[in-house]
């Protein structure tokens, strides 16, 4: 069990906690860790006050608001719609350009109704529309968005009903482009259009030459699941020639995939979508809107760089180059500029939110004193003990893998009944000890080899923590993604574990092993020992961790492994006087998440009481008992899907 059994090293400081989680490279401006050790969130930037995140968890525990928690901070939201804007803004002044940027935010992207709320309230000032992906995406963007200009873009697979909602919407004063995923849907279009008398705005996406990179790299192409080819452009282009409707077609869009990390991706698209763009306009398409999509995205590691989770250009980078090749494009052509629209989603949204969780035991590998083998031990004990004896700075390798043929001995010995069960513990924990000094050996020879990789996994301490990977993380285990993960208080400490965390679903892929580092991705996590308390409540003090970034696709992605449903939610607002809390999204209760599987709670209540009233029948129960176990059903029904940490939950190898 790793428990504290020393006082943390005065020498650790907080700025080493920053530089091991490289809090202020993937962070800043928002997270960072004060002088109690404790992490901070800025949530207006450098514009406005901070909050210490562990003094407001625990006074969201006062409230009665278990963990696993999301934090959502609204002011971070905003401020990162500000920062988009004003690098456009800045952009177009630049680069003398002749129109105007009106982003969209990708409503698949968070779909809860608090963020999507704040997210037009913030985006009215900037003219900021919505992006609806489906029917009932659409539904939201009509009931939120206001009518007054900002863009309403239609993308998805669409039917009569869908089309028919957006084209009514134009009555009403959206600004409504109906996006073509497939050039059959312009049937679809001009018929109803024609039904109701309302001429259609229509954009095409186009399926772009370039290939983009990372997870998302097989998504686009001639093979893309969305999209027009070229051929197919054209034939939109000549039907609505043949209608005498090509002043419909109104918008280019495109999209080269999620989390693009390398600004040269994107400078090659956007060459090949300006050359198309100007093209629908030489062929008399009236046009107007340039939509270039998502793929912004979000440096998780903090490197800076273009791997997988990170990305080689800024907001600013990303806003210039988009804005430099409208406009060399449409100015080589003579071509009027068109309305600039793009679709960050991951980029607005990954930094609001925080999921904080609490780890409720660890498990590790025997530790203590070795044992000392007796004259009536089986051999292979004296051996393991003697290759304990005659470990040294010069001979480690050697006797480590003499400890890995002696270990592989006992368990044979076991097996055919020469070695009894207390012989084969002690065989075990003297492996264990040898394991353990052989690492340390390795770290102060300084040494990174395959087997000093190999030993700190298998020596590494499992923590268990109070949430599910499947409901509030899926990315992490559906496509390996990295979010950053760490402690949020005792940072003035040294974190002296390692750890992998384990979920709570019965699943193995419920863990977490996978974190940040420097271009690189690392399998343990630095954390601290757990410290006891046995106060009768629980046995270990709080110790709790965030998973930062993760505020794009994995709120509304979850599922319902082993029944754990939605976390409470909280929304923080900061004040002149500190915050304040706008909404309280209380987590699912055990009763909701089984009437999601079609299970009636009061159903399932009679059958247990018809149960009880037979084994009091039976004399299996008393009465006193059947009532508690009935009361105690009811009310685990009304109570949160996840744990309360009131003891150890670790299981020692």
């Amino acid at each position: 069990m790793s428990i504290a059994s020393a006082p943390p090293t005065s020498s650790w400081t907080i700025e080493d906690s920053e530089e091991l989680y490289r809090v202020n490279e993937w962070g800043t401006p928002y997270f960072s860790i004060n002088t109690d050790g404790h992490v901070t969130v800025s949530p207006m930037g450098d514009r406005g006050g901070s909050l210490d995140l562990h003094e407001l968890v625990a006074a969201l525990e006062l409230r009665n608001l278990a963990l696993p928690i999301i934090i959502r901070f609204p002011d971070i939201l905003e401020d990162r719609l500000d920062r988009l804007n004003s690098a456009f803004a800045q952009a177009i002044s630049r680069y003398r350009y002749g129109g105007v940027y009106q982003g969209v935010f990708p409503v698949k992207c968070n779909q809860q109704r608090h963020l999507v709320e704040s997210m037009v309230r913030f985006g009215e000032r900037h003219g900021f529309g919505l992006e609806a992906g489906s029917k009932p995406e659409l539904m939201i963007a009509l009931a939120l968005l206001s009518t007054a200009g900002p863009p309403l873009i239609c993308n998805g697979y669409k039917d009569r009903e869908y089309i028919e909602k957006a084209l009514l919407s134009q009555k009403m004063g959206h600004q409504t482009l109906i996006v073509l995923e497939q050039a059959e849907e312009l049937d679809l279009v001009l018929e109803v259009g024609k039904d109701l008398g309302i001429q259609p705005q229509v954009g095409v996406r186009a399926k772009l030459s370039v290939r983009s990179i990372g997870h998302w790299g097989q998504s686009v192409g001639d093979r893309a699941k969305f999209g027009l080819t070229i051929p197919e452009i054209m034939e939109v282009v000549n039907k609505l020639k043949a209608n005498d409707q090509l002043d419909c077609l109104k918008l280019l869009h495109f999209h080269i995939g999620s989390q693009i990390s390398s600004i040269s991706v994107i400078k090659d698209a956007l060459r090949e979508a300006c050359r198309l763009y100007v093209e629908l306009v030489g062929v008399g398409a009236s046009m107007g809107f340039l939509d270039v999509g998502g793929g912004l995205a979000v440096d998780y590691d903090g490197s800076k760089s273009n791997f997988f989770a990170s990305k080689n250009y800024s907001v600013q980078n990303y806003a210039n180059d988009v804005v430099a090749a409208i406009k060399d494009a449409c100015s080589e052509a003579e071509v009027e500029p068109p309305t600039i629209v793009s679709e960050s989603g991951r980029a607005l949204a990954s930094h609001q939110s925080i999921l904080v969780f609490d780890v409720l035991g660890a498990s590790d590998v025997p530790k203590g004193k070795p044992y000392e083998p007796v004259e009536e031990d089986h051999l292979v004990l004296h051996n393991m003990y003697e290759t304990l004896q005659s470990l040294g700075p010069s001979n480690f390798q050697e006797m480590y893998h003499d400890a890995q043929q002696f270990k592989k001995e006992a368990i044979s010995l076991f097996n055919f009944g020469y070695l009894s069960l207390e012989q084969r513990s002690r065989a075990e924990r003297l492996y264990w000890t040898i394991c353990r000094r052989i690492l340390e050996e390795m770290k102060a020879q300084e040494l990174e080899t395959e087997e000093k990789i190999a030993l700190e996994k298998t020596l590494a301490s499992i923590y268990y923590a109070n949430l599910s990977i499947f409901r509030s993380a899926p990315d992490t285990w559906a496509m390996d993604q990295i979010f950053p993960i760490m402690p949020i208080h005792r940072l003035d400490e040294e974190p002296t574990e390692r750890a992998t965390l384990a979920d709570l679903t019965c699943d193995s892929d419920g863990k977490l092993d996978r974190f940040i580092e420097v271009k690189n991705v690392k399998n343990l996590l630095e954390v601290h020992p757990l410290e006891p308390q046995d106060d009768g409540l629980r046995k270990y003090k709080p110790y709790h961790m965030g998973m930062f970034l993760a505020g794009a696709y994995q709120e509304i992605m979850g599922n319902l492994h082993n029944l754990f449903g939605d976390t409470n939610a909280v929304h923080i607002s900061m004040t002149k006087g500190g915050y304040k809390i706008d909404h309280v999204v209380k987590g699912d209760t055990i009763g909701e998440v089984l009437s999601y599987v079609q299970y009636e709670p009061k159903d399932l209540v009679e059958k247990l009481r018809q149960r009880t009233e037979q084994a009091l029948n039976e004399k299996k129960l008393s009465i006193v008992e059947s009532q508690k176990l009935l009361q105690g059903y009811e009310q685990s029904l009304n109570a949160y899907t996840y744990l309360k940490p009131s003891g150890d939950v670790s299981k020692n190898p």
